[in-house]
């Protein structure tokens, strides 16, 4: 089952739209803002995101650029009272991955976002391998020895990151600024709990551990009984 996103102001318009999406077999979040959204997106797996470009606060296309330079690729379908090339134009431009204009059909917008994840699904199946551990990108999900489970974003960004370059030193802010992003305003205590966090999900892995390098940062190795942490 798909997850998707319904982010959109007007409380009518956004509960139609998760009865849609429940009645096609996706599960539903909603949020009626970009922040909020955000919040989601920081706890959950979410496929898709459909979302409204007038709203309080950021706006869509700011959430959009606000995720692309988060590093979340995240498909995104725009949905706007506004049809005019530039409209589109800025749409696309702010990382959107298709447009719909207001008033939507609603058996239209099951089948963009049918489209959509099918093309995303064949073109971004990636995987990450570390001894018997493998890391899922597009579902977020991590499976060892012990089991399979599925991480919140940031966490699971933060893991693939390392192993992907074993035994590479990563400094506190190198960390940050990849998976928080240049302008975010989070600081190394956010990291630390983030750290700590998967140090706990996987203190019984045997494949691979997390390990502080004093006054510098973090690097992933091969867990070895002789290595300190």
């Amino acid at each position: 089952m798909f997850n998707i996103l319904i982010v959109e102001d007007d409380r009518d318009l956004r509960e139609l739209f998760c009865r849609t999406l429940v009645k096609n077999s996706f599960k539903a979040f909603s949020a009626e803002n970009a922040d909020k959204a955000l919040e989601i997106l920081d706890k959950e797996y979410i496929d898709l995101i459909v979302s409204d470009v007038m709203m309080p606060g950021m706006n869509g296309f700011e959430l959009i650029k606000e995720l692309r330079r988060s590093g979340i690729d995240t498909p995104v379908i725009i949905i706007t009272a506004k049809g005019d090339i530039s409209d589109k134009q800025d749409g696309f431009t702010s990382g959107a991955d298709d447009y719909m204009v207001k008033p939507i059909d609603l058996n239209e917008m099951i089948m963009r976002i049918n489209a959509l994840l099918r093309r995303v699904k064949s073109a971004s199946e990636k995987k990450l391998s570390f001894g018997g551990t493998t890391l899922e990108y597009v579902t977020w999900s991590v499976t060892d020895a012990n089991g399979s489970q599925i991480l919140p974003q940031k966490e699971f960004m933060l893991l693939y990151k390392l192993l992907s370059y074993p035994g590479q030193i990563f400094t506190r802010q190198q960390i940050l600024d990849d998976i928080w992003g240049l302008d975010s305003v989070e600081d190394s205590h956010t990291l630390d709990v983030h750290i700590s966090r998967l140090r706990e999900r996987f203190k019984n892995n045997p494949d691979f551990k997390i390990v502080t390098i004093r006054g510098l940062g973090y690097r992933a190795v091969k867990n070895e009984k002789d290595q300190t942490v």
